[in-house]
């Protein structure tokens, strides 16, 4: 999983210049840029070569490692990087960027805005009929289910993966002497939790360090396996195809299941596109094609040509190709390279986290700011707290990354499906492929996608449940977050008077004013928020400015400056704001103000109040719309939320909360 935009330390803009002319200014920025998705974008499936031949080869799951055996397998590796990195992300998937940017989140947002932009445009001129508006809303909805599941799946994995790398490398110790072995199970967690423990101060320290820290293991892991591959060239014959289709002759079902660890060698391949909006395409295909795909399959087939020699080693194919002189140092860079490939999941999950909160999908939580620079740098504790305690508790439960890698993949390969299902319409209705175009391209890509997820299957039962749970948990919160603030506003919106209506009112009785402003947010700038009409009705008295602010959340990562503020006076004092943000940005009322004041709505920030809602839900017997455990989980989700002060970056000590019990 990843959306790891908090850890690189470059801008958006800066990656947005691959669409440039080259210049030789532009070369050393594409070169920068790299270098930076060497250690961004790569980590996950960089450190993957610890472990994933290693678990093909390792019985009951695996086979014997016998000659025919591993030139199947590294077949399969070979074509498995090729068709689903090379092939799928880097030349197609890249293509479909949401204003430059990539992700799950992202690409569900472009699909269903596209779509209901196309149908708008359709039914304006061909005037269908009203079902077919239906069709699209459900086709939106259907669309924005897989994006979310998609996302909720990149959570699993972004649990998985600090846990699985942490202790595949840190069990380098036991390959040396068997007297550490006891210590491998706690010095995992306690790298995990000292790990966790620095995500408060933010990345953009250790930023610098980690391009040229995993370029160094990736120089590492190819210098590891050309003297075995020196050794025994003809395990380069393994480029065959036909290798990999004589492995599934051989070993029929099994061979089939096998799979589902091949799939380890791709991990982390959803990095390529979550990180697209910070490196650029040409930035991240240059470190893949020059660093990254030679190291690992110069890796991979070392261990291929070590086990040809010497088949006792599938205990840990990965450290017995090391000299047993450069044991130590290398277990030492496996743990940092490890560290940083985990920092990148960490990262990617507070930005998928601030994605859903922007989006509606999840409660208001706290995002701290970690760079003045770079907008991508943020820090969720309440995030960042739990995914600490998932990922011990994954170590301390399965205690060995053989275990841990049972429950990998089923998150990879049901988010890569995911992916390619939403590409299929992104294609259709943004770039106006045909149907035989973009459905053929669909087939072959899930013909891979589900195969490697159906040989997934077998893993359930064995811990391939644990990215599931936590898949169907997150999913569960979001879409209940989701539909009850959607019933939550229509309850609000059904006993709302028209702005138009009160304003009227106001000039026909006129109320004492006092001195200042009073802005109160709402969820429309049309309708007269009930926070207003609460204040009016027991203090009698309105401000001389009365702003009625609504905060949207438009489907684009990022809104245009001239588009952020829209301003409509409805006389005698009232005017209607409406924000506009993008899902990668954080709103922030103050700055709103400040806009407004160039668009001709004078404030003062020592005389301006802010008036907010605090609601009190009270379940109701009867479904109306949720379940009754749905409702339960939506009051204590609402109940812990962070205020709105926190959230818009609301100055508290002008903050006035007026209570409201809504039942529900």
């Amino acid at each position: 999983m990843s959306e790891g935009k908090a850890s690189t330390t470059v801008s958006a803009a800066s990656a947005r210049q691959d669409s440039a002319k080259a210049s030789p200014q532009q070369g050393a920025d594409i070169r920068r840029l790299a270098l930076g998705a060497v250690g961004v974008v790569y980590g996950d499936i960089g450190t993957s070569p610890l472990y994933a031949l290693k678990e093909c080869v390792t019985l009951p799951h695996g086979v014997v490692p016998q000659v025919q055996n591993i030139l199947g397998l590294l077949s399969l590796f070979f074509w498995a990087i090729v068709l689903v990195v090379s092939a799928k992300y880097i030349l197609f998937v890249m293509r479909a960027d949401n204003r430059g940017e990539g992700g799950v989140l992202a690409l569900m947002a472009l699909a269903a805005r596209v779509g209901r932009a196309r149908s708008a445009q359709r039914q304006e001129k061909a005037k269908p009929r009203r079902h077919n508006w239906h069709d699209v809303k459900r086709t939106s909805f259907v669309l924005v289910m897989l994006g979310l599941f998609g996302a909720a799946l990149l959570t699993g994995e972004g649990v998985i993966t600090p846990a699985i790398s942490v202790l595949s490398a840190v069990e380098g110790l036991g390959v040396a002497t068997r007297a550490f072995q006891p210590i491998v199970v706690p010095l995992t967690c306690a790298i995990l939790i000292g790990l966790f423990w620095v995500q408060k101060r933010g990345t953009g320290r250790i930023g610098s360090v980690f391009g040229p820290v995993t370029l160094l293991w990736f120089l590492a892991i190819a210098a590891c396996g050309v003297p075995w591959i020196v050794r025994h060239p003809e395990i380069l014959f393994a480029v065959n195809p036909v290798h990999a289709v004589r492995f599934f002759a051989d070993h029929g079902m099994h061979g089939f299941f096998v799979l589902g660890s091949v799939v380890l060698c791709i991990t982390g391949c959803e990095a390529l596109y979550a990180d697209m909006g910070h490196f650029g395409r040409r930035a991240i295909r240059l470190a893949w094609y020059a660093c990254v795909l030679p190291a690992l399959l110069l890796n991979y087939f070392g261990q291929g040509a070590l086990l040809l020699e010497r088949p006792t080693a599938v205990s840990n194919t990965f450290y017995a190709l090391v000299p047993s002189g450069w044991l130590y140092p290398m277990v030492a860079l496996a743990t940092v390279a490890t560290v940083i490939a985990s920092q990148a999941l960490i990262s990617g999950a507070f930005s998928i986290a601030r994605q859903a909160i922007q989006l509606g999908y999840l409660p208001r939580m706290t995002v701290v700011h970690t760079s003045g620079t770079t907008e991508g740098q943020i820090y969720i504790p309440e995030v960042n707290r739990l995914l600490m305690v998932a990922c011990v508790a994954l170590v301390l439960g399965f205690r060995a990354s053989s275990n841990l890698a049972a429950a990998y993949g089923v998150a990879v390969t049901g988010t890569m499906t995911i992916t390619s299902i939403l590409f299929f319409f992104v294609a259709r209705q943004r770039w106006g492929w045909s149907w035989l175009r973009a459905g053929a391209l669909l087939l072959v890509l899930l013909c891979i996608d589900l195969s490697f997820f159906v040989s997934c299957v077998a893993k359930i039962s064995t811990g391939g449940w644990v990215p599931l749970a936590l898949a169907a948990g997150v999913f569960s919160v979001m879409v209940t977050w989701n539909r009850g603030r959607t019933i939550l506003g229509e309850k609000v919106a059904a006993g709302t008077l028209p702005l138009t209506t009160f304003v009227a009112d106001v000039g026909a009785n006129k109320p004492h004013r006092v001195a200042g402003t009073a802005v109160f947010l709402a969820s429309t700038p049309r309708g007269t928020p009930t926070v207003l009409l609460h204040h009016f009705k027991h203090n009698k008295v309105l401000h001389e400015k009365v702003v009625i602010l609504s905060i949207t959340t438009d489907a684009v990562p990022a809104v245009r400056e001239e588009q952020k503020i829209r301003l409509r006076d409805f006389g005698l004092g009232f005017w209607g704001v409406t924000a506009h943000y993008g899902f990668m940005e954080s709103p922030d009322v103050t700055d709103i103000l400040r806009r407004c004041r160039a668009n001709g709505l004078e404030t003062k920030a020592a005389d301006t109040s802010f008036y907010l809602g605090r609601e009190t839900i009270i379940p109701k017997p009867g479904r109306l719309g949720m379940a009754a455990w749905r409702k339960q989980l939506f009051r204590f989700l609402s109940r812990n939320a962070r205020p709105a002060t926190d959230f818009f970056a609301i100055p508290p000590n002008r903050v006035v909360e007026i209570g409201m019990q809504i039942e529900f």
